[in-house]
């Protein structure tokens, strides 16, 4: 730490007696719609430096006093040089053209997705709007989530499951931001869809390592989604209608030039045709997001974005579950001068639950609240380095369930189970070095905090043990409180401090080829706990406390980055190592729904993965896609906590649910000509850990299978090929809209997927067999979309 500080204070120190220098700043936009741009190169080709806009499109630059041509290039659009003379503080606004080169008659568009060489970033991922679209999913509609699977270190457990795993991570290890606002769960229709719109993506960004330290509270990976502010120019929408759902958005100016809005919603609609067949279930869901903003100066934007989702689900009348989030975010965008910028926001977030049975009668809500505050700032010191630096806290409210009965002869009381409370804290100073002309690194260090303060009721056990070993048995027994506390809210009844060190390095052999290597420390203080596979909306989150502890991750990542003829081809190789402590897991026969206790339920124990990622994509021509290849092991450990206890497992270490040795994506996008486009995408992976029975016994007169140890066996190998085409009719001018069309096939050779496999007697035979359960086979679908 002491190094990491003396390094910052001395560059500090050096650039402020230098020669005399001057700045210039603004922004870079979008020509046709004021979009800012973010991750534009702005290069100074006399001195061979320059800077990247930030994530609100703001650039600047301190250099000498002189005259200087800038180049400014964003892939996608036009590249643009200008000749400034630095004799003073210059505030400019830079505006590209959105650019295609023609190939063949065919309109070829550059990829902003390439990887750069040169920054120290790694283990980074960007996706386009359009690239999201490309990539079909069941029923056909294009998603966000079933986007960044097809990258290398991304999977899931399966088809119809909710949630992603990064590099062995759990799903609940992902720290999910939607215009910087926490998304609990990131599913609808129980994972069949996202909660994110494409259509309203702007950028998206899947840190899998080497994670900046503005970043904090999970520990996998950091999924950060911007969505657009919305046309200032002119009034544009874009509608489709799907088989299943339709979505629509509309972004326009509200004052011209100065202000604009957004305004997109999506919805299902499969349930009515389950009526018109008499079918008593239901399932559907619907979401909408709101944006809008105000530019009051050059230094001044005020940006207010909000998000609704609700999902129902509906059992033939015997219960209805509804879940899903909700946020509102106001930010303030202020530059102080040419170079500082900075951006505070305030935004509450809020992920329920709620379950109604009513062939038992009662009515079953719980909850997460949050308030979120952060500050950031962006001080561009000079056109070798950047500091970046802010703080961020949170105050949690956790309602684990509330009961009431709904109907008078249910039998069941009313109860609250015991609401906790937390606050957590984060400051970060990072630095972004340009050491010398191969040498780069971004490095810097984030102190978190957590504080779990006082609740009505918290159990108190003997010598602080919530679980006890029965060595007479061989099992874990829940161990009967000796008492309980009551503390205000106020009161801190525990406390987490931890400093996380990050630094990313790249060396650069020539602007085509690399070497990067970095290292980050991550702490989650929040746990969610689940004993199935994939996260499921009633799976529990709880916050750290007097017996759990936070998790806490180091990773370790080195890689090779070459772009290959002009950058049309880039190819890369990474290998990472990670290890996590206090990773929780569930006792046999753990109960972990409507519980006041979680930490009966659980011990400590840790984790580790590593792995090699490989990819080969292209990125421009007629024809353009990716070959993505991970070879990974996740696996997890409990030993006791005593000498006398074996731990889960025996404390021996067993693949984790989301293990998967073999991971191979290919993905082909083939513009046949303007009105024509193809696309595939296959996928083979190893089959998910599961645990199969390895005998049985017969006990009054019931048949019980045994099991031995954990996910000792997998599911078969999962594989699958999905196609889809675009049609483009030619436009017609004497039309203010323009539509088009995509047909889609998922699963082709409508390959039986094993979601499960249960083992039962067969009642002809009566011997036992195995039953493979698969979710889809062969779907065909087709949607019609709309521009204007």
């Amino acid at each position: 730490m002491k190094f990491i500080c003396s390094l910052m204070l001395v560059v500090f120190s050096l650039t402020c007696f230098s020669q005399e220098k001057f700045s210039i700043s603004g922004s870079i936009k979008d020509i046709e719609n004021n979009e800012t741009l973010l991750g534009v190169n702005v290069i100074v080709e006399e001195l061979n430096t320059g800077t990247v806009s930030n994530a609100y499109g703001f650039y600047s630059l301190t250099l000498p006093k002189g005259k200087y041509t800038l180049t400014i290039s964003y892939i996608g659009f036009k590249t643009l040089y200008e000749t400034i003379t630095l004799d003073r503080d210059i505030k400019k606004d830079f505006f590209l053209v959105p650019s295609s080169e023609q190939l063949d008659e065919i309109t070829i568009t550059d990829n902003f997705e390439q990887q750069n060489i040169r920054q120290p970033e790694m283990s980074l991922n960007r996706l386009k709007q359009s690239t999201i679209k490309q990539i079909l999913v069941v029923f056909g509609e294009s998603d966000v989530l079933r986007s960044i699977i097809q990258l290398p270190g991304v999977t899931n457990v399966g088809e119809g499951s909710s949630g992603f795993n990064v590099r062995g991570g759990s799903a609940d290890q992902n720290l999910i931001l939607l215009d910087e606002a926490v998304i609990f769960n990131s599913s609808h229709l129980f994972g069949l869809f996202s909660v994110f719109n494409p259509e309203a993506v702007k950028d998206l960004k899947l840190y899998k390592g080497g994670i900046p330290a503005q970043y904090g509270g999970r520990v996998s990976s950091v999924l950060d989604i911007k969505q657009k502010d919305g046309n200032n120019k002119e009034l544009q929408g874009e509608a489709s209608i799907g088989i299943i759902s339709s979505k629509l958005l509309m972004e326009g100016p509200i004052q011209k030039n100065k202000s604009s809005f957004l305004i997109s919603g999506r919805s299902t609609y499969a349930h009515l045709f389950l009526k018109l067949s008499d079918n008593p279930n239901s399932a559907y869901f619907y979401d909408f997001t709101a944006k809008g903003n105000y530019i009051f100066d050059k230094n001044n934007k005020l940006i207010l974005s909000s998000y609704f989702g609700r999902d129902f689900f509906s059992l033939d009348g015997s219960f209805t579950n509804i879940y899903g989030n909700s946020f509102v975010n106001l930010r303030w965008n202020h530059v102080f001068n040419d170079q500082l910028f900075s951006n505070i926001a305030i935004i509450g977030g809020e992920y329920i639950f709620d379950l109604d049975t009513e062939n038992v009668g009662f009515n079953f809500r719980s909850e997460i609240q949050n308030l979120n505050f952060k500050y950031d700032f962006n001080h561009y010191i000079s056109d070798e380095f950047q500091l970046n630096y802010g703080l961020n806290s949170f105050y949690y409210i956790f309602n684990p369930g509330k009961i009431k009965p709904t109907s008078e002869d249910s039998g069941i009381n009313e109860d609250q189970l015991t609401k906790k409370y937390a606050v957590e804290t984060a400051v970060f100073l990072s630095a972004e070095h340009q050491i010398t002309d191969n040498l780069s690194a971004e490095y810097g260090l984030r102190w978190s905090s957590f504080f779990r303060l006082g609740q009505d009721e918290l159990n108190v056990y003997d010598n602080d043990l919530p679980l006890i070993y029965n060595q007479q048995f061989g099992i874990y027994q829940r161990a009967e409180p000796i008492g309980t506390r009551s503390d205000s809210r106020s009161d801190v009844i525990k406390t987490y401090h931890n400093l996380e060190p990050r630094i990313s390095m790249a060396y650069a052999f020539n602007n085509n080829s690399s070497v990067k290597v970095s290292y980050n420390r991550m702490t989650q203080y929040l746990h969610q706990i689940s004993n199935t596979n994939s996260p499921t909306p009633v799976d529990v989150w709880a916050p750290s406390g007097p017996f759990l502890k936070p998790l806490q991750l180091d990773q370790f990542a080195v890689g090779y980055f070459k772009n290959l003829k002009q950058s049309q081809f880039d190819l890369s190789f990474e290998a990472f190592y990670k290890t996590t402590n206090n990773k929780l897991d569930f006792i046999d026969g753990a109960d972990l729904i409507a519980t006041d206790a979680i930490e009966q339920e659980t011990l400590n124990g840790e984790a580790r993965s590593y792995g090699l990622e490989l990819m080969l994509k292209k990125n421009r021509g007629r024809f353009n896609g990716w070959i993505a290849y991970t070879l990974s092991q996740a696996e997890q450990r409990t030993p006791g906590r005593f000498t006398n206890e074996p731990g889960i497992n025996n404390g021996e270490w067993y693949l984790a649910n989301y293990d998967k040795t073999h991971d191979l994506t290919v993905l082909a996008n083939y513009q046949w000509n303007k009105q024509w486009t193809f696309n595939l995408n296959f996928t083979l992976r190893t089959g998910q850990p599961v645990n199969f029975p390895v005998g049985q016994f017969s006990f009054q007169g019931l048949t019980v299978p045994v099991f031995e140890g954990r996910n000792n066996d997998r599911l078969p190998t999962f594989h699958r090929l999905d196609l889809s085409a675009t049609y483009k009719p030619k436009p017609q001018k004497e039309r203010q809209w323009k539509g088009y069309w995509n047909f889609g096939i998922y699963n082709v050779y409508s390959r039986k997927n094993a979601a499960s496999i249960s083992f039962e007697e067969n009642r002809n035979t009566g011997q036992n067999e195995a039953v493979r359960f698969s979710i889809f086979g062969i779907v065909p679908s087709v949607s019609y979309n709309i521009e204007f």
